[in-house]
């Protein structure tokens, strides 16, 4: 079965070389990367994006393709609202077809107790005065046609987009590029300069760029990155796996999720297929050292994390993946161009078999792709957006927790204001790194 399309034996797009000095360094060529980088350039900032393999090749070409408001945390709805219009509004800018649909996104509820925690969001909603919606199990049935269950009910809120993640990421980074933005593949971030307590530059594979101003927003890595020079985040990724079907009827135009099946139609007429609350942790020094922030979480869920005793070689909280590095010899993040886990044959076979049960009109469903990727989670599932108090000049936007696809761009514009200083038109207190070591409880995000 072919996987992915994205690896390091890609051809460069952006092959640089580096400038001597940038204003701003970005590290990381993920969808927060390279928004912030496109809004920072559309404001005359020099800035340079740094990716170690290719854009968009991990997490941020990998995900659903979701863009959505439905189920947010409270403290995110605003920015990603906020997201929704940027998407339009980008991808008419950049004149390339992302496959962006306002389509719809619908949880299905199994039992009373889903219907109570969409009952929950519906306040949250009201707030917002968004479009969503409660239905009941004969509007369920009649939304998306032809399911074997009869489902207690649904949440569904009509605004909710879609899009194709490895078609986007790269068409903004193209137009991040004519707005004036320096991107730079293949070519890792190693370690910062700092002096006096401040960001001076960053250390490269190709050299140094002078610089005073660096966000990491590297994903998975930004843990690896920051541990590096002392900062420490309580950030673990774990392993998804995701397929695409072959083109198929139509059952649903959107994106729909209970808790055994998530599906979204595609823009080839096929489906992407992944398994509803389901992932992957590999144990290593991070999980141990973080464990106890991340209780609440698995009382909160006992069941949806398997477990693994180690983690390939290379992988960012692998066992031999050294934790100290100099500037002038390699760095882990250059030795694995690109994070490309393979897909679980199993869990290929559960995801199948599952939307076929749900769907017993297909008599086959046909995969033409199965891929694996790694989401960057924190311990109350969502991300840490802040300056680094602890030096000067640092920012970091990572931990999107598998929600970053849909919130991109909105993050993007709240970080390339808070690099200038301005006012970012949102309360980020609950992004603040801080809240991990300031006696504050873990609050968790919603879990849908």
């Amino acid at each position: 079965m072919p996987t992915f399309p994205f690896t390091e034996a890609d051809p460069i797009q952006y092959p640089g070389p580096p400038p001597n000095a940038s204003e701003v360094v970005i590290v990381g060529g993920g969808i927060i990367g390279v928004t912030t980088a496109l809004f920072l350039a559309a404001r005359n900032i020099p800035v340079t994006l740094l990716e170690k393999g290719r854009v968009a090749a991990e997490q941020s070409s990998r995900n659903w393709g979701w863009i959505r408001k439905q189920g947010r945390d409270a403290d995110e709805l605003p920015i990603v609202i906020e997201a929704s219009r940027l998407w339009r509004q980008l991808a008419e800018e950049c004149g390339e077809d992302i496959g962006l649909n306002q389509t719809g996104v619908t949880y299905l509820a199994n039992a009373d107790k889903d219907m109570a925690k969409f009952e929950e969001f519906m306040r949250i909603a009201a707030i917002h005065e968004l479009d969503t919606r409660l239905l009941d199990a004969d509007e369920t049935a009649k939304l998306i046609s032809g399911m074997s269950r009869r489902f207690k009910g649904a949440m569904t809120t009509p605004s909710d987009m879609r899009a194709e993640p490895w078609l986007a990421v790269p068409a903004l980074a193209r137009l991040a590029v004519r707005k004036g933005a320096r991107i730079v593949e293949n070519c890792a971030a190693r370690t910062l300069e700092l002096s006096a307590g401040r960001v001076k530059g960053v250390w490269t594979e190709a050299g140094y760029i002078g610089a005073s101003t660096v966000l990491v927003a590297g994903g998975a890595w930004s843990s690896l990155f920051l541990r590096r020079h002392g900062v420490a985040i309580p950030q673990l990724s774990v392993r998804v796996t995701t397929a695409a079907t072959e083109p198929m009827p139509e059952v649903y135009s959107g994106a729909a999720a209970d808790d055994h099946i998530a599906f979204r139609r595609r823009q080839d007429g096929g489906y992407t297929l992944a398994a509803g609350g389901s992932h992957l942790l590999y144990l290593g020094p991070d999980a141990f050292r973080h464990a106890t922030q991340y209780l609440p979480a698995l009382r909160d869920n006992p069941f949806g994390t398997r477990y693994f005793p180690f983690a390939p070689s290379g992988y960012p909280d692998g066992w031999s993946t050294p934790r100290d590095w100099a500037p002038d010899s390699a760095s882990p993040f250059e030795r694995m161009r690109v994070l490309n886990p393979a897909s679980e044959p199993a869990k290929l076979r559960s995801i199948e078999r599952n939307f076929k049960q749900l769907f017993p009109r297909f008599e086959t469903v046909r995969l033409k792709a199965g891929w694996g990727g790694m989401i960057d989670a924190m311990p109350d599932v969502v991300p840490v957006v802040d300056r680094v108090q602890a030096v000067g000049g640092l920012f970091v936007a990572t931990g999107m927790s598998g929600h970053g696809f849909g919130i991109g761009p909105g993050i993007g514009r709240v970080v390339s204001d808070m690099i200038q200083g301005n006012e970012t038109g949102h309360d980020l207190s609950r992004f603040r790194l801080s809240r991990f070591y300031d006696g504050s409880p873990v609050r968790l995000g919603p879990a849908l």
